[in-house]
């Protein structure tokens, strides 16, 4: 079964067909008369009675004129393009999210920035109560270049994250921003931070950890690695 219906008319018809659901047409005749419909809809009656027409033409209700109003039924081929709407609507907001995503990078020397924004105390106080973990003073930074990868991290703007609440003090405001608890090379435990006032945008990722990653990992600039990101929390 296709997920939407194919015949564009039904398409911009749908609402109407919806409507007459919702009023009890799909389980029995209803009496409605077009004014009664088109106020419901902020259409006016002139649209509606064509709507009407139309949809009885394509076989989606079966309608007759009475002189108190219509006397309305969705008929068995309605009640399908109905359900062809509800099954693509399920997969939009019923599909389960990954639980992770993988990226791959390289690193590069940053600006040094990262370590000023770790070592604030409002900050770092949040990462340990968050994260589980006490920061190295720095930031591992890594620039994607894979179309593949830059798509991935793209989509972590669209998950919550671990919030880190952001603050202000007598001489400027710190940004808030997110992290995703992450494996770095299949080894050292981590997270990934996103926008606690950077430079950098997109195609750069910079990761937290409670080590050096670069000793531990024995990583130069220019070196791969790979990030496995939760999108979840465990």
């Amino acid at each position: 079964m296709d997920p939407l219906p194919a015949d564009k008319d039904v398409e911009t018809h749908f609402f109407t067909l919806f409507k007459l659901a919702e009023m009890g047409a799909r389980d029995r005749t209803i009496k409605i008369s077009t004014k009664f419909l088109a106020e419901k809809m902020g259409l006016s009656q002139q649209t509606i009675s064509r709507r009407l027409i139309e949809l009885e033409k394509k076989g989606l209700i079966q309608k007759t004129v009475t002189r108190d109003g219509c006397l309305i039924s969705i008929t068995k081929q309605g009640e399908n393009q109905l359900k062809k709407v509800h099954a693509a609507l399920s997969t939009v907001f019923e599909q389960k999210r990954p639980v992770s995503v993988t990226i791959e990078g390289t690193v590069f020397s940053g600006l040094g920035e990262g370590a000023y924004y770790v070592t604030r105390p409002h900050y770092r106080k949040q990462f340990i109560q968050k994260l589980g973990f006490d920061p190295y003073p720095g930031t591992l930074n890594i620039k994607l270049t894979n179309e593949l990868d830059l798509k991935m991290r793209r989509e972590l703007d669209a998950y919550d994250g671990i919030m880190i609440e952001g603050y202000t003090n007598q001489d400027r405001t710190y940004g808030a921003g997110k992290c995703f608890k992450a494996t770095i090379n299949n080894r050292e435990k981590g997270a990934v931070v996103i926008a606690l006032r950077t430079h950098y945008d997109s195609s750069v990722i910079e990761i937290l950890a409670p080590t050096n990653l670069r000793k531990r990992l024995g990583l130069k600039d220019g070196n791969k690695v790979k990030l496995e990101v939760c999108l979840t929390e465990p």
